[in-house]
């Protein structure tokens, strides 16, 4: 469910209240561990976090470079961490981490899904928030497309 809101405010503001509570925690957790150079806004329709072009211009899509996002979608809540994909060490870190809490595993390609608050561990999230600074977030990046790059 995409949203046409433009401030984060109206974003939540639309949210029924259970959803806005939920988000609103897990937004906490985010902004409480975000690393200095990430500004939190509103992009594809949801909560983000991310680069801002004026830091790292060389984005692909000239959209700017994300980090992490949360949403509203249909049938579920998500946290985006998209960070944390473009490492296949990271992510096989993250999915261990988050096996130990006993909690659901519920992932797509970049996001943890979930249905109530109590399905996220909210302090993996806010560790794997605070562990990738924004320098190290570029060297990523730029590392993968140089993979992809060679494997052309």
């Amino acid at each position: 469910m995409r949203s046409e809101a433009t401030t984060v405010e109206e974003y939540l503001a639309e949210l029924p209240d259970d959803r806005r509570d939920a988000l609103e925690a897990v937004r906490k957790v985010i902004l409480d561990n975000l690393p200095e150079g990430y500004v939190e806004a509103m992009n594809w329709g949801m909560i983000a976090y991310e680069v801002p072009l004026e830091r790292y211009p060389d984005t692909y899509n000239k959209q700017p470079l994300a980090f992490a996002a949360l949403a509203s979608q249909k049938n579920h809540m998500a946290v985006y961490l998209t960070g944390i994909y473009i490492s296949d060490e990271a992510r096989d870190e993250f999915e261990q981490a988050y096996r130990a809490t006993g909690k659901r595993f519920d992932v797509g390609k970049s996001c943890v899904r979930f249905k109530k608050l109590d399905d996220l561990p909210l302090d993996l999230i806010g560790e794997t928030v605070a562990s990738l600074p924004v320098e190290r977030l570029i060297k990523r990046v730029e590392e993968a497309g140089s993979v992809r790059k060679s494997k052309r």
